[in-house]
């Protein structure tokens, strides 16, 4: 019985952590940049698009694909390193603990 009231408390605080971290996720902000920094975009924590800066000198008529293209591999690079930053702050709230396949906690 011991062993189970021990488990409860663990995952609550567990819980606990879960919140704070997504409370941090969501405030934090991550750039994402390609085209050797012509073109960035900025990601909360969730993943969601907050800014598009592109350098004027790309928009000319007839290169709305370039555009387009390093627009999104801004946006990847910055959703990669967002998804890196989340797997580091789950392993600091579990503490190292693996979680069983297919479980997600956000």
């Amino acid at each position: 019985m011991k062993d189970l009231m021990k488990m409860m408390q663990q995952a609550q605080q567990i819980q606990g952590r879960m919140q704070k971290m997504q409370e941090e996720l969501a405030a934090l902000e991550v750039e994402g940049q390609s085209g050797a920094g012509m073109v960035k975009v900025v990601l909360n924590g969730k993943g969601e698009m907050r800014s598009v800066r592109i350098d004027p000198g790309l928009v000319k008529p007839g290169e709305h694909e370039m555009i387009e293209d390093l627009v999104m591999a801004a946006f990847t690079d910055a959703k990669s390193k967002v998804e890196a930053e989340m797997q580091v702050k789950m392993q600091d709230v579990t503490g190292g603990l693996p979680l069983p396949p297919g479980m997600k906690l956000f």
